[in-house]
Protein backbone atom coordinates (compact mmCIF):
# COMPACT_ATOMS: atom_id res chain seq x y z
CA UNK A 1 0.00 0.00 0.00
CA UNK A 2 1.38 3.29 -0.72
CA UNK A 3 2.41 5.66 1.98
CA UNK A 4 0.80 8.73 0.07
CA UNK A 5 -2.67 7.57 1.58
CA UNK A 6 -1.40 9.47 4.70
CA UNK A 7 -0.49 12.43 3.38
CA UNK A 8 -2.45 15.54 3.84
CA UNK A 9 -4.16 16.90 0.67
CA UNK A 10 -2.44 19.99 -1.34
CA UNK A 11 -3.71 22.68 -4.11
CA UNK A 12 -7.03 23.25 -4.50
CA UNK A 13 -7.86 20.17 -2.41
CA UNK A 14 -6.39 21.37 0.64
CA UNK A 15 -7.81 24.84 0.15
CA UNK A 16 -11.80 24.31 0.14
CA UNK A 17 -11.18 20.78 2.71
CA UNK A 18 -13.94 20.39 4.78
CA UNK A 19 -13.96 20.76 8.70
CA UNK A 20 -12.96 17.92 10.36
CA UNK A 21 -16.14 18.18 12.40
CA UNK A 22 -17.85 16.99 8.91
CA UNK A 23 -18.37 12.99 9.33
CA UNK A 24 -19.34 10.13 7.26
CA UNK A 25 -21.39 7.01 8.49
CA UNK A 26 -20.92 4.10 6.41
CA UNK A 27 -23.27 1.71 5.24
CA UNK A 28 -20.97 -1.09 3.80
CA UNK A 29 -23.24 -4.16 2.43
CA UNK A 30 -23.03 -6.54 2.20
CA UNK A 31 -24.57 -7.42 -0.37
CA UNK A 32 -27.32 -9.47 -0.75
CA UNK A 33 -29.06 -8.38 2.65
CA UNK A 34 -31.12 -5.66 1.42
CA UNK A 35 -28.40 -3.47 0.28
CA UNK A 36 -29.98 -1.99 -2.45
CA UNK A 37 -33.48 -1.77 -1.03
CA UNK A 38 -31.69 0.23 2.15
CA UNK A 39 -29.69 2.38 -0.99
CA UNK A 40 -33.21 3.00 -2.33
CA UNK A 41 -34.87 3.94 0.93
CA UNK A 42 -31.76 6.67 1.48
CA UNK A 43 -32.44 8.26 -2.27
CA UNK A 44 -36.57 8.56 -1.98
CA UNK A 45 -36.02 10.20 1.68
CA UNK A 46 -33.06 12.46 0.96
CA UNK A 47 -34.52 15.91 0.99
CA UNK A 48 -36.13 14.92 4.16
CA UNK A 49 -32.54 14.20 5.73
CA UNK A 50 -31.15 16.79 3.74
CA UNK A 51 -33.67 18.87 5.91
CA UNK A 52 -32.11 17.28 9.27
CA UNK A 53 -28.36 17.95 7.99
CA UNK A 54 -28.29 14.78 6.82
CA UNK A 55 -26.54 14.14 2.97
CA UNK A 56 -27.20 11.12 1.32
CA UNK A 57 -24.19 9.83 -1.01
CA UNK A 58 -25.50 6.20 -3.10
CA UNK A 59 -23.83 4.63 -5.62
CA UNK A 60 -25.28 7.23 -8.04
CA UNK A 61 -22.57 9.59 -6.41
CA UNK A 62 -19.27 6.98 -5.18
CA UNK A 63 -19.66 5.13 -9.14
CA UNK A 64 -19.47 8.27 -11.15
CA UNK A 65 -15.97 8.91 -10.98
CA UNK A 66 -15.79 10.76 -6.85
CA UNK A 67 -13.53 7.67 -5.70
CA UNK A 68 -12.23 7.12 -8.80
CA UNK A 69 -8.40 6.37 -8.20
CA UNK A 70 -8.90 5.23 -4.40
CA UNK A 71 -8.01 2.01 -5.56
CA UNK A 72 -5.32 2.27 -8.35
CA UNK A 73 -6.42 1.58 -12.42
CA UNK A 74 -4.30 0.79 -15.04
CA UNK A 75 -2.82 4.32 -16.66
CA UNK A 76 -0.37 6.98 -17.30
CA UNK A 77 -1.15 8.63 -13.54
CA UNK A 78 0.82 6.75 -10.81
CA UNK A 79 -0.98 5.51 -7.82
CA UNK A 80 -0.25 8.19 -5.59
CA UNK A 81 -1.39 10.57 -8.05
CA UNK A 82 -4.53 8.81 -8.60
CA UNK A 83 -4.65 8.56 -5.20
CA UNK A 84 -4.18 12.30 -4.12
CA UNK A 85 -6.43 13.28 -6.69
CA UNK A 86 -9.49 10.81 -5.18
CA UNK A 87 -9.10 12.32 -2.21
CA UNK A 88 -9.05 15.87 -3.15
CA UNK A 89 -12.60 15.34 -4.91
CA UNK A 90 -14.03 14.07 -1.80
CA UNK A 91 -12.67 16.94 0.40
CA UNK A 92 -14.06 19.06 -1.97
CA UNK A 93 -17.62 17.29 -2.32
CA UNK A 94 -17.91 17.16 1.54
CA UNK A 95 -17.25 21.31 1.51
CA UNK A 96 -20.32 21.20 -1.01
CA UNK A 97 -22.71 19.53 0.98
CA UNK A 98 -21.33 21.38 4.45
CA UNK A 99 -22.32 24.87 2.22
CA UNK A 100 -25.95 23.22 1.70
CA UNK A 101 -26.21 22.97 5.19
CA UNK A 102 -25.42 19.22 5.92
CA UNK A 103 -23.78 18.26 9.31
CA UNK A 104 -22.96 14.58 7.81
CA UNK A 105 -22.96 12.27 4.70
CA UNK A 106 -24.28 9.09 4.71
CA UNK A 107 -22.45 6.74 2.28
CA UNK A 108 -23.93 3.61 1.20
CA UNK A 109 -22.21 1.46 -1.21
CA UNK A 110 -21.65 -2.50 -0.66
CA UNK A 111 -19.08 -2.75 -3.70
CA UNK A 112 -16.67 -0.75 -1.53
CA UNK A 113 -15.89 -3.83 -0.24
CA UNK A 114 -15.53 -6.11 -3.39
CA UNK A 115 -17.73 -7.46 -6.08
CA UNK A 116 -19.80 -10.53 -5.74
CA UNK A 117 -17.88 -11.82 -8.93
CA UNK A 118 -14.80 -11.80 -6.98
CA UNK A 119 -16.56 -13.81 -4.23
CA UNK A 120 -18.10 -16.09 -6.78
CA UNK A 121 -14.46 -16.27 -8.44
CA UNK A 122 -12.53 -17.20 -5.51
CA UNK A 123 -15.20 -18.90 -3.65
CA UNK A 124 -14.96 -17.29 -0.33
CA UNK A 125 -16.04 -14.00 1.38
CA UNK A 126 -14.60 -10.56 0.27
CA UNK A 127 -10.55 -11.64 0.24
CA UNK A 128 -9.57 -8.09 -0.18
CA UNK A 129 -11.82 -6.13 1.71
CA UNK A 130 -9.34 -5.09 3.91
CA UNK A 131 -6.90 -3.80 1.64
CA UNK A 132 -9.93 -1.72 -0.47
CA UNK A 133 -11.47 -0.74 3.03
CA UNK A 134 -8.02 1.11 4.18
CA UNK A 135 -7.26 2.90 0.89
CA UNK A 136 -10.70 4.44 1.08
CA UNK A 137 -10.43 5.32 4.92
CA UNK A 138 -7.60 7.06 3.09
CA UNK A 139 -9.47 8.86 0.76
CA UNK A 140 -12.27 9.89 3.06
CA UNK A 141 -9.41 11.75 5.40
CA UNK A 142 -9.87 10.63 8.36
CA UNK A 143 -13.68 11.75 8.66
CA UNK A 144 -15.26 8.03 8.56
CA UNK A 145 -16.76 7.94 12.46
CA UNK A 146 -19.18 4.89 12.28
CA UNK A 147 -19.76 2.00 9.98
CA UNK A 148 -22.81 -0.31 9.93
CA UNK A 149 -22.08 -3.82 8.36
CA UNK A 150 -24.95 -6.26 7.53
CA UNK A 151 -24.46 -9.71 7.56
CA UNK A 152 -26.38 -12.87 6.73
CA UNK A 153 -26.41 -16.47 7.07
CA UNK A 154 -23.87 -18.13 4.57
CA UNK A 155 -26.24 -20.61 3.13
CA UNK A 156 -28.71 -17.66 2.32
CA UNK A 157 -26.12 -15.77 1.51
CA UNK A 158 -24.15 -17.76 -1.09
CA UNK A 159 -27.60 -19.52 -2.27
CA UNK A 160 -28.75 -15.26 -3.20
CA UNK A 161 -25.45 -14.37 -4.83
CA UNK A 162 -25.52 -17.46 -7.12
CA UNK A 163 -29.05 -17.47 -7.99
CA UNK A 164 -28.76 -13.65 -8.72
CA UNK A 165 -25.10 -13.96 -10.83
CA UNK A 166 -26.48 -17.17 -12.93
CA UNK A 167 -29.65 -14.82 -13.77
CA UNK A 168 -27.10 -12.19 -15.41
CA UNK A 169 -25.68 -14.67 -16.94
CA UNK A 170 -22.94 -16.22 -14.52
CA UNK A 171 -22.19 -20.00 -14.14
CA UNK A 172 -24.01 -23.09 -12.22
CA UNK A 173 -21.62 -24.75 -9.82
CA UNK A 174 -20.63 -28.03 -9.87
CA UNK A 175 -20.52 -30.29 -6.83
CA UNK A 176 -16.58 -29.41 -6.65
CA UNK A 177 -17.75 -25.53 -6.63
CA UNK A 178 -20.19 -25.86 -4.05
CA UNK A 179 -18.17 -28.05 -1.67
CA UNK A 180 -15.52 -25.62 -1.85
CA UNK A 181 -17.79 -22.54 -1.11
CA UNK A 182 -19.15 -25.19 1.82
CA UNK A 183 -15.90 -25.71 3.26
CA UNK A 184 -14.58 -22.16 3.05
CA UNK A 185 -13.21 -21.10 6.09
CA UNK A 186 -13.26 -17.87 5.43
CA UNK A 187 -16.29 -16.50 7.23
CA UNK A 188 -17.52 -12.96 8.08
CA UNK A 189 -15.61 -13.00 11.30
CA UNK A 190 -12.71 -12.84 8.76
CA UNK A 191 -14.10 -9.72 7.07
CA UNK A 192 -15.32 -8.12 10.08
CA UNK A 193 -11.55 -8.55 11.15
CA UNK A 194 -9.72 -6.99 8.09
CA UNK A 195 -12.28 -4.00 8.34
CA UNK A 196 -11.31 -3.05 11.87
CA UNK A 197 -7.58 -3.31 11.08
CA UNK A 198 -7.91 -1.01 7.94
CA UNK A 199 -10.59 1.34 9.97
CA UNK A 200 -8.81 1.99 13.80
CA UNK A 201 -10.68 4.42 15.76
CA UNK A 202 -13.93 3.85 13.79
CA UNK A 203 -16.97 2.55 15.30
CA UNK A 204 -18.29 -0.89 13.73
CA UNK A 205 -21.69 -2.02 14.13
CA UNK A 206 -23.27 -4.94 12.61
CA UNK A 207 -26.41 -6.01 12.09
CA UNK A 208 -27.68 -9.33 11.06
CA UNK A 209 -29.66 -9.43 7.61
CA UNK A 210 -32.17 -11.95 9.90
CA UNK A 211 -33.29 -8.63 11.88
CA UNK A 212 -32.63 -5.64 9.99
CA UNK A 213 -33.41 -6.81 6.64
CA UNK A 214 -36.46 -5.68 5.77
CA UNK A 215 -36.38 -2.61 8.31
CA UNK A 216 -34.15 0.12 6.24
CA UNK A 217 -35.39 2.81 9.06
CA UNK A 218 -33.53 0.92 11.77
CA UNK A 219 -30.89 0.82 9.71
CA UNK A 220 -30.70 3.91 9.37
CA UNK A 221 -31.05 4.53 13.29
CA UNK A 222 -27.97 2.57 13.90
CA UNK A 223 -25.96 4.99 11.38
CA UNK A 224 -27.46 7.77 13.22
CA UNK A 225 -27.68 7.53 16.75
CA UNK A 226 -28.65 9.93 18.53
CA UNK A 227 -28.16 12.69 15.60
CA UNK A 228 -31.28 12.21 14.63
CA UNK A 229 -34.74 12.06 16.14
CA UNK A 230 -37.60 10.49 13.84
CA UNK A 231 -36.39 8.37 10.95
CA UNK A 232 -38.03 8.37 8.05
CA UNK A 233 -40.88 5.86 6.93
CA UNK A 234 -42.00 6.62 3.37
CA UNK A 235 -40.34 3.74 0.89
CA UNK A 236 -39.54 1.19 3.96
CA UNK A 237 -40.82 -1.46 2.84
CA UNK A 238 -40.12 -1.46 -1.39
CA UNK A 239 -38.31 -4.45 -1.94
CA UNK A 240 -35.70 -4.25 -4.62
CA UNK A 241 -33.57 -6.79 -6.55
CA UNK A 242 -35.29 -10.11 -4.35
CA UNK A 243 -33.12 -13.38 -5.84
CA UNK A 244 -34.76 -14.82 -8.50
CA UNK A 245 -36.89 -18.15 -8.41
CA UNK A 246 -36.55 -21.19 -10.03
CA UNK A 247 -38.77 -20.58 -13.25
CA UNK A 248 -36.89 -17.27 -13.20
CA UNK A 249 -33.56 -18.78 -13.59
CA UNK A 250 -34.67 -21.71 -16.18
CA UNK A 251 -36.16 -18.96 -18.53
CA UNK A 252 -32.76 -16.67 -18.22
CA UNK A 253 -30.91 -20.05 -18.91
CA UNK A 254 -33.04 -20.75 -22.12
CA UNK A 255 -32.56 -17.48 -23.15
CA UNK A 256 -28.65 -17.30 -23.77
CA UNK A 257 -28.98 -21.33 -24.96
CA UNK A 258 -28.01 -22.85 -21.93
CA UNK A 259 -28.82 -26.47 -20.38
CA UNK A 260 -31.82 -25.86 -18.31
CA UNK A 261 -31.44 -29.60 -16.39
CA UNK A 262 -28.67 -27.81 -15.04
CA UNK A 263 -31.57 -26.23 -12.68
CA UNK A 264 -33.46 -28.75 -10.65
CA UNK A 265 -37.10 -28.86 -11.51
CA UNK A 266 -40.16 -27.05 -9.40
CA UNK A 267 -41.05 -24.09 -8.51
CA UNK A 268 -39.96 -21.83 -5.56
CA UNK A 269 -36.35 -20.84 -4.57
CA UNK A 270 -33.09 -22.98 -5.75
CA UNK A 271 -31.86 -24.56 -3.33
CA UNK A 272 -28.06 -24.80 -4.51
CA UNK A 273 -26.25 -26.70 -1.23
CA UNK A 274 -27.09 -30.27 -0.47
CA UNK A 275 -27.99 -30.79 3.20
CA UNK A 276 -24.91 -31.39 4.19
CA UNK A 277 -22.92 -28.21 2.57
CA UNK A 278 -25.97 -26.31 3.98
CA UNK A 279 -25.67 -27.54 7.79
CA UNK A 280 -21.71 -26.39 7.54
CA UNK A 281 -22.70 -23.22 6.05
CA UNK A 282 -25.07 -22.33 9.08
CA UNK A 283 -22.45 -24.11 11.63
CA UNK A 284 -20.02 -21.20 10.14
CA UNK A 285 -22.82 -18.60 10.62
CA UNK A 286 -23.33 -19.82 14.21
CA UNK A 287 -19.57 -19.81 14.42
CA UNK A 288 -19.95 -15.90 13.27
CA UNK A 289 -22.51 -14.92 15.72
CA UNK A 290 -20.75 -16.54 18.74
CA UNK A 291 -17.54 -14.64 18.26
CA UNK A 292 -19.61 -10.99 18.08
CA UNK A 293 -21.92 -11.68 21.06
CA UNK A 294 -18.86 -12.71 22.46
CA UNK A 295 -17.81 -9.20 22.32
CA UNK A 296 -16.08 -9.66 18.58
CA UNK A 297 -12.51 -8.90 20.24
CA UNK A 298 -13.40 -5.70 20.87
CA UNK A 299 -13.59 -5.35 17.04
CA UNK A 300 -17.36 -4.62 16.60
CA UNK A 301 -20.36 -4.44 18.37
CA UNK A 302 -23.44 -6.80 17.42
CA UNK A 303 -26.77 -5.89 17.70
CA UNK A 304 -29.68 -7.81 17.24
CA UNK A 305 -32.65 -5.91 18.90
CA UNK A 306 -34.64 -3.44 16.61
CA UNK A 307 -34.84 -0.25 18.52
CA UNK A 308 -35.45 3.15 16.47
CA UNK A 309 -34.56 5.25 19.80
CA UNK A 310 -31.08 3.88 18.71
CA UNK A 311 -28.77 0.72 18.35
CA UNK A 312 -29.52 -1.96 20.81
CA UNK A 313 -26.75 -3.51 21.69
CA UNK A 314 -26.62 -7.27 22.64
CA UNK A 315 -25.06 -8.04 25.32
CA UNK A 316 -22.44 -10.45 25.72
CA UNK A 317 -23.46 -14.22 26.53
CA UNK A 318 -23.35 -15.13 29.79
CA UNK A 319 -21.06 -18.21 29.71
CA UNK A 320 -17.99 -18.06 26.71
CA UNK A 321 -15.98 -20.93 26.17
CA UNK A 322 -15.63 -21.29 22.51
CA UNK A 323 -12.73 -19.29 21.20
CA UNK A 324 -11.33 -18.91 17.70
CA UNK A 325 -9.72 -22.03 17.70
CA UNK A 326 -12.33 -24.11 18.90
CA UNK A 327 -14.31 -22.06 16.00
CA UNK A 328 -11.99 -23.06 12.92
CA UNK A 329 -11.23 -26.45 14.49
CA UNK A 330 -15.25 -26.86 14.33
CA UNK A 331 -15.57 -25.46 10.90
CA UNK A 332 -12.60 -28.05 9.05
CA UNK A 333 -14.80 -30.70 11.12
CA UNK A 334 -17.84 -29.64 9.15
Amino acid sequence: MDDTIHQAPQGAASRYKARRTMDILLHLGAHRTASTSFQHYLRRNAARLGASGTAVWGPQVTRKGLLTGALPVPGLMSAAEQFKRARGRVSLALAKAEGTGARRVVIADENLIGAPRRNLRDMRLYPGAGERMARYHGVFGGRLRRVVFSIRSQDAYWNSSLAFSVARGGYVPGPVERAQIAGSLRGWRDVITDIACALPGVEIIVAPYEAFGGLPEHKLALLLGDEVDEMPRGHAREWLNASPDLPALRAALQARGADIRQLPEGEGPWQVFSDAERAALREAYDDDLFWLRAGADGLATLTEKIDLAGAGKTPPAAVLTRGKEDDRQRRRMA
